[in-house]
């Protein structure tokens, strides 16, 4: 009997030992797997990114709010852009998580554009002010209309107006 209970404390010992393995490894994930992400659609999106993200064209969202503005410390040199070095002098918070390249001659994307939110367990896109607003899926907010609109997994997020060429998909990787 002595032996019995030995090895059925050994299996509990190595069931729990295990289970904790399991949630070691599930923080790990959630530490390095991002919330969501925007995954670009045009060749203008793609190009807008500053960071490419496992080259596969994506922005990755690790907390909320997630604040998305234009990259104003370009350079164009020999037809080429260039984004310049961010140097921080104080210990401020950075205006934006996300700072995008507009190359365009009409600017589509403003310094402080839009922030995706979560709030009730629901995801919202809020425009910071822009001057040409965003859309999610051909509905327009901001720019004097409604500055939020719900978001949805799969959903498509336009920054500027109805004719810009920066568009992304919203992802949701909740697990």
């Amino acid at each position: 009997m002595p032996m019995v209970m030995a090895i059925q404390n050994t299996i509990k010992t190595e069931s729990r030992r295990r289970e904790m393995d399991n949630y070691e490894k599930q923080k790990v994930i959630k530490s390095i797997v991002p919330k969501a992400v925007l995954k670009a659609l045009t060749d203008g999106s793609k190009y807008a990114i500053t960071k490419k993200s496992y080259e596969l064209d994506v922005i990755p969202i690790y907390n909320y709010p997630f604040k998305i503005g234009r990259e104003a410390r370009v350079e164009h040199v020999n037809g080429e852009t260039i984004v310049k070095e961010r140097h921080k002098l104080d210990a401020s918070m950075p205006s934006n998580d996300a700072y995008l390249v507009d190359n365009g001659k009409l600017l589509q994307i403003s310094r402080r554009h839009c922030v995706i939110a979560m709030e009730n367990d629901s995801y919202k896109l809020k425009d910071r002010g822009s001057a040409c607003g965003c859309m999610v899926n051909d509905v327009k907010i901001g720019n004097e209309l409604d500055d939020n609109c719900g978001l949805e997994d799969g959903d498509i997020i336009t920054l500027g107006s109805h004719n810009s060429n920066y568009k992304y998909q919203f992802i949701t990787l909740d697990f």
